[in-house]
């Protein structure tokens, strides 16, 4: 690892916890202020002399709580929108343990409000802090200080694209010296020149292929001039993001994991889905009963819409929703003289979707143009059968005509919404759609899934606007 980038990890550590006890302090002073007071008086008695060792001793747990999530692990290339998610999870975090405490040791703090503020602040200030670090560090890397020069042994489409992301996003820190097809003697005798004249400092192996014999003397020749050595796991030819080392018996075993949604991860999806969900089944019920009087008096036929639909790993599960088609709409789907009459816009795809769909009732117009038929998918997301965001459900007739790398999208549960939905809904074709799926499987993260949520009403209100 360069200098630079202990030093910038280095002073992280001190930065954050000034600003965790500025944050404090400024949300001491916020409570003061006539406007606040006006809303609330201060009825509690901590003078500042006393809050600020208070605070001190805080923000040292506060800092062990980001070390605990992750927020001073060294190297790697964290994009800042995962950082922020991890600084919200963290100072979230920090928030519940002192609110544990509290409980716990029965000590009375009579303003809720200077603990809300200082989490949100806290947010705020760490946040801005990080940002201004990594505008230094990629000043730095500018100015060539702390800039990884790489010499990269291998060719084809994964060494391409290295070089390529290393060349458009400078903020990287990489920048490629030469590349080498192979490590025979000619190439070891001109990188050992390169290394007298220090024109290089690190080597990233991309071949997979390259000779054990090269390999080997790959690695002593690293060892001896104390160069970085890095190799791509690109063992079986495709760009695997999802991986995980563990010792086995001395020998270092690679895991390659279909998705992020695993340990941990699948365990705050799960949290984030039971309480959004029950959260919206409650503000949503009153609107629920009034679309199931509107069904019933619209069109024959019950109320909800059920049929079997494939679940995660492929488990059939039952589905439903508001019925928005006429009863027993779904055996038009096998009838040749329909399927002759009317256009299918999903046509060389596992799906079928009509044009200008005949079977839809006037009621199911309406829902399905602001998806208020999918209402009831949150008893699903309650119980465990879908998710918030993932790929939409798909029917056991259509998964049976998916193609191999099609079967990825029942790695996760379905979900409510997803890339797809939000990408352009139903004007994607079935490919467009399994690919956003799979970025969205193979790329998981919470603050993924906000992204996702939140540009689910505008994609809803340009749908509505298109029709």
């Amino acid at each position: 690892m360069k200098r630079s980038e202990l030093v910038f990890s280095a002073i992280t550590v001190p930065l954050d916890y000034l600003a965790i006890v500025l944050a404090a302090v400024a949300a001491y002073f916020l409570r003061y202020l006539p406007a606040i007071q006006q809303i609330r008086p201060v009825v509690f008695n901590l003078p500042f002399r006393d809050f600020l060792p208070i605070t001190g001793t805080v923000a040292v747990g506060w800092v062990a709580v980001f070390a605990l999530t992750g927020l001073y692990a060294m190297g790697g290339t964290k994009k800042f929108t995962t950082e922020l998610t991890k600084i919200f999870i963290a100072c979230s975090a920090a928030l519940a343990l002192i609110l544990a405490v509290m409980a716990f040791s029965r000590y009375l703090f009579d303003s809720r409000f200077i603990i809300l503020a200082t989490w949100g602040l806290t947010i705020l200030f760490v946040s801005t802090e990080r940002l201004i670090i990594r505008l230094f560090q990629r000043l730095a890397f500018k100015a060539g200080v702390g800039v990884h020069r790489v010499v990269i042994i291998g060719n084809g489409p994964v060494a391409q694209s290295l070089i390529d992301e290393f060349s458009t996003r400078p903020m990287l820190g990489y920048r490629v010296v030469v590349r080498h097809d192979a490590f025979d003697q000619p190439t070891a005798a001109a990188l050992a020149e390169m290394v007298a004249s220090d024109t290089f400092d690190e080597v990233i192996q991309v071949n997979p292929n390259l000779p054990a014999s090269q390999t080997a003397e790959l690695v002593n020749f690293v060892n001896e001039h104390h160069l970085t050595f890095k190799y791509t796991a690109d063992l079986l030819g495709t760009h695997l993001t999802n991986l995980e080392v563990a010792t086995i018996a001395g020998t270092p075993v690679v895991e390659v994991k279909k998705t992020r949604l695993d340990g941990w991860g699948r365990i705050y999806k799960r949290a984030f889905d039971l309480v959004a969900s029950l959260v919206v089944v409650i503000l949503t019920l009153p609107v629920m009963l009034i679309i199931a009087l509107g069904i019933k008096f619209d069109s024959k036929g019950p109320i909800f819409f059920t049929y079997r639909r494939i679940g995660q790993f492929g488990k059939p599960f039952t589905y439903f929703k508001f019925r928005s088609m006429i009863k027993d709409a779904h055996r038009y789907r096998f009838d040749q003289q329909f399927l002759a009459a009317h256009q299918n816009l999903r046509a060389g795809s596992p799906m079928i979707k009509f044009k200008d769909d005949p079977r839809i009732t006037r009621a199911g117009r309406f829902l399905r143009r602001w998806s208020l038929d999918e209402l009831p998918e949150f008893f699903l997301v309650l119980i465990g059968k879908m998710s918030i965001v993932g790929p939409r459900p798909h029917e056991v007739e259509e998964v049976q005509r998916y193609q191999r790398h099609h079967r990825k999208l029942l790695t996760i549960k379905p979900g409510v919404t997803g890339s797809a939905q939000v990408s352009g809904r139903s004007d994607l074709d079935f490919e467009q759609e399994a690919q956003l799926d799979t970025s969205y499987i193979e790329n998981w993260s919470l603050g993924l899934d906000l992204q996702i949520i939140l540009k689910t009403p505008p994609a809803i209100i340009r749908r509505r606007t298109a029709a």
